[in-house]
C-alpha cells in the first residue's frame, strides 16, 4: 500500500476538531519532546497521533543502515521486540485498569499498531534499527485462555487481528498496519513478523473448506486429566517403546518409527462428512451420526512428556496417510520417513502455507520472519517457504526458534537463531563457559543475545534486578550475536508475558496463565523510575563505534582475559589484524562491589570507561586495578581512536 502513513494522517486529521479528547494520558516516553521530570503526559489522543506522524514525515526518509542479500543483514541487527496488543496498551483514562471495550470516540486501551507508530521515535533514539513482531494475525476462540486469547492460536494467518487497531479512524487494521510498516521503512528501521506454520486454532478459518487438513477424534472422548486419565493427550510409550525411539532418533534412523498404541490411534477418525458449528467450536459428523472434534495439540518432543494438551491450537494435518492419521512425535516432528513420501505431502494445505509470506511481502513490504518451531517442519516445505519468499525479495531474512547455535540453521536457510543465552546469562558461571566457548569456535550464525524472552522470567525480576539487566545489556552488546530487547527490558519489567520456559511449579501457581499478558490484557511499566532508556541508547551508540569488530563471528576476535576476581569478567573484542581493541568488563555479584586487577594489552596506561567517564590506571604490578559497583560494567578502549558519542535524548 503507497503513501498508507499519509492517508491515515489524513483520515485522523479529519477527526481532530470532533472526537472527544476527555482524560487521555499516555507515558511521556512516548512523546519526542515531553516536560522533562513528568513520566505521564495529558494529551487529546487524535492530535497526539496526528503530530506523531507528522514527526515521522517530517523526517528525511532513511534506508536502513544494514545492507545486504540474502537476509545477511540481520548480523547488523538490533531488535525490539514488540508483542503488539501489550507494548503500546495503556490505562489512558487513569480508571486503573486497561479496558477492553473501547473508550469514548472508538478509542482502545490495548495495543494497536497506531500508538506503535507513534513509539517509533522512541525506539529510533535507543539505537533500534528492526523490529520483530510476536504474532499479529487473527486469533481463534476455541479453548482460549484468559480474556483475549494466544496470539499463538491462529485462526487464519492471512488476517490481522481486528483488536490491533483504533476504531475512530474507519479505515481498518490492514491500513493501520500498512502505515505502521511503512513508518518504519520511513525511519530506516525493518520489520520482521513471527508466524507458526505447523498448528492453528481449534476454529480455523479453514475448517469448513478444507477438513482433510486437520486431525479429527471422537468428541465425546474428554482431554486427559486427574479426573479421566484415559482421555486424549500425548500418546504413552513403554520405557522399552522409548529407548527404541531414542535411539532411532539419535542415529537419524526415521524407519518403521514404533506408532502409538492402538487404543490411542482408535481416537482419530477420517475427515467428517459434514461440519456444523456449536458456539465456538466446530463439531463433525459421520454419516453414521458418530460427532468429532478438533484435538488439541501437546508437547512433541521428548515423546514421554507430560505437559497436558494445548487446549488453544491443533496440529495441521501436514501429511495425508493412512496408516498415519494420527497426531504424535512420529508424524508432527520426527516423520517417519514412510510418512514423508512426496505422494503424501498435503499439497493444499502446504501451498497455502508456503504462500504466506508473500502475501505480507506483496502486501505490506515486511522485511524478514521469524519461524516458530521451524526446525520441527518437513524439510521440503520449509526450503519451500524459504525459497518462495526469498523470490519475492532477494533480500528477505528468516529467523529460527530454534535454541541450538548449529550450522544446521545456515544449512537451512536461515539468518538467526534464538540461541541459548537466555539460559546461561543470569548465573556467572554459565555465562563465563558461553564466553569461552565463543572464544573456542566460529559462530555459525548470528544468535540472539538477550537473557530474556516472551517465554521466560524478566530480566529485571531475577535475584539482582536492574543490575542483571544493566550488566546483561553492556555484555550482549559486544558479543558477536543479534544484539534483541525484549519489550519492556529497558523499562525495568518485572511481571512476565508467559510462565513457558525457566519457572518453577511455584513460580507458575502464582501466575496462573490466563492472567498473563500471552492471553490477558496488560500494560507495560512505562512509568517505572528504574527504566534504563538513556544506558540502552548510550550503550548502542557505543557497540556502533566497534560495530564491525562486534558482529565478526570469528573465535580470533574474542579472549576472555582472567582477572585477580572470579567475579569479575573480562573479554576483548579486536580486529582481525590486532589494531583495535575494546575491552569489557563485569562484575557478576550484583549485590556488592568487587575489586580487580587484569592484564590488558593496551596502548594506554589509563584506559578511560566509555560509559562513566571513569578513569582506570596501571599498578605497580603493571596491571589495571578496578573497583566495580555491583552488576557494574566498563567498556575501555584498548587501541582505536576515539569517537564522539551522541547522547539519548527521549
Amino acid at each position: 500500500m503507497i503513501n498508507a502513513l499519509q492517508i491515515l494522517r489524513d483520515r485522523i486529521a479529519e477527526f481532530e476538531s470532533t472526537l472527544p479528547g476527555g482524560e487521555y494520558r499516555v507515558p511521556s516516553l512516548w512523546i519526542q519532546d515531553s516536560p522533562e521530570g513528568e513520566s505521564l503526559s495529558q494529551v487529546h489522543p487524535v492530535t497526539f497521533f496526528r503530530e506523531a506522524i507528522d514527526n515521522i514525515l517530517s523526517r528525511e526518509s532513511e534506508a536502513p543502515e544494514m545492507q545486504a542479500s540474502s537476509g545477511e543483514w540481520t548480523k547488523d541487527a538490533v531488535v525490539y521486540n514488540i508483542f503488539t496488543r501489550l507494548t503500546t496498551a495503556w490505562d489512558h483514562d487513569g480508571d486503573g485498569r486497561i479496558a477492553l471495550d473501547d473508550l469514548e470516540g472508538g478509542l482502545r486501551e490495548t495495543g494497536t499498531f497506531l500508538k506503535s507508530i507513534a513509539i517509533l521515535p522512541y525506539l529510533k533514539s535507543l539505537g533500534i534499527n528492526t523490529l520483530h513482531l510476536l504474532p499479529v494475525t487473527a486469533i481463534g476462540q476455541d479453548g482460549n485462555k484468559g480474556s483475549l486469547g494466544s496470539p499463538y492460536a491462529i485462526r487464519n494467518p492471512y488476517k490481522l487481528d481486528d483488536r490491533l487497531c483504533e476504531p475512530f479512524h474507519e479505515l481498518g487494521v490492514e491500513s493501520e498496519y500498512a502505515a505502521f510498516v511503512e513508518a518504519a521503512h520511513h525511519l530506516g528501521m525493518r520489520v520482521v513478523m513471527e508466524f507458526v506454520f505447523r498448528t492453528a486454532s481449534k476454529d480455523s478459518d479453514w475448517i469448513l473448506d478444507h477438513p482433510n487438513w486437520f486431525y479429527w477424534i471422537d468428541a465425546e472422548i474428554p482431554d486427559r486429566s486427574e479426573e479421566q486419565p484415559e482421555g486424549y493427550g500425548n500418546p504413552q510409550f513403554s520405557e522399552d517403546e522409548l529407548q527404541v525411539i531414542n535411539q532411532r532418533v539419535r542415529r537419524h534412523d526415521h524407519s518403521s518409527l514404533p506408532p502409538p498404541g492402538m487404543a490411542y490411534r482408535n481416537m482419530f477418525h477420517d475427515m467428517p462428512m459434514e461440519i456444523v458449528q456449536e458456539g465456538d467450536r466446530y463439531i463433525g459428523l459421520l454419516e453414521d451420526g458418530k460427532r468429532l472434534r478438533i484435538p488439541g495439540a501437546f508437547a512433541d518432543w521428548p515423546p514421554d512428556d507430560v505437559q497436558p494438551p494445548w487446549n488453544d491450537v491443533t496440529y495441521l494435518k501436514l501429511y495425508d496417510h493412512s496408516s498415519f492419521n494420527y497426531i504424535a512425535y512420529n508424524t508432527i516432528r520426527i516423520y517417519d520417513s514412510r510418512l514423508t513420501q512426496i505422494d503424501n505431502e498435503n499439497r493444499g494445505l502446504w501451498n497455502t502455507i508456503i504462500n504466506i509470506i508473500p502475501h505480507y511481502q506483496k502486501n505490506f513490504g515486511i522485511d524478514g520472519v521469524m519461524i516458530d518451531m521451524g526446525h520441527a517442519l518437513p524439510k521440503r516445505l520449509k526450503q519451500s517457504i524459504v525459497d518462495r519468499a526469498r523470490k519475492v525479495d532477494p533480500d528477505f531474512a528468516f529467523w529460527e526458534e530454534n535454541f541450538a547455535i548449529s550450522v544446521k540453521s545456515r544449512q537451512e536457510g536461515y539468518n538467526a537463531t534464538v540461541g541459548y543465552l537466555w539460559t546461561d546469562e543470569h548465573i556467572p558461571e554459565k555465562l563465563r563457559e558461553f564466553l569461552t566457548m565463543l572464544e573456542s569456535q566460529d559462530v555459525p550464525v548470528p544468535f540472539f543475545a538477550t537473557p530474556e524472552m516472551h517465554n521466560t522470567p524478566r530480566a529485571a525480576k531475577r535475584e539482582c534486578g536492574m543490575a542483571f539487566s544493566r550488566l546483561s545489556l553492556v555484555v550482549n552488546a559486544f558479543l558477536p550475536a543479534v544484539l534483541f530487547l525484549h519489550q519492556g527490558y529497558e523499562l525495568g519489567e518485572t511481571f512476565p508475558v508467559n510462565t513457558g520456559l525457566g519457572f518453577t511449579p511455584e513460580d507458575i501457581a502464582e501466575l496462573p496463565s490466563h492472567t498473563l499478558p500471552l492471553f490477558s490484557e496488560s500494560a507495560l511499566s512505562w512509568t517505572n523510575d528504574q527504566q534504563m532508556s538513556a544506558l540502552v541508547a548510550r550503550i548502542i551508540a557505543i557497540r556502533r563505534i566497534w560495530h564491525d569488530i562486534v558482529v565478526n563471528p570469528s573465535k580470533n576476535t574474542i579472549k576472555v582475559f582472567e582477572t585477580t576476581n572470579p567475579r569479575v569478567l573480562c573479554f576483548v573484542r579486536q580486529s582481525l589484524d590486532g589494531t583495535r581493541a575494546v575491552a569489557v568488563l563485569a562484575n557478576t555479584n550484583c549485590t556488592g562491589a568487587e575489586q580487580a586487577d587484569v592484564w590488558l594489552d593496551a596502548q594506554y596506561d589509563i584506559l578511560t570507561d566509555e560509559i562513566s567517564a571513569a578513569e582506570v590506571g596501571k599498578n605497580d604490578q603493571e596491571a589495571y586495578s578496578l573497583s566495580l559497583e555491583p552488576g557494574q560494567c566498563m567498556v575501555f578502549e584498548l587501541r582505536t581512536p576515539k569517537v564522539e558519542i551522541e547522547e539519548f535524548t527521549p
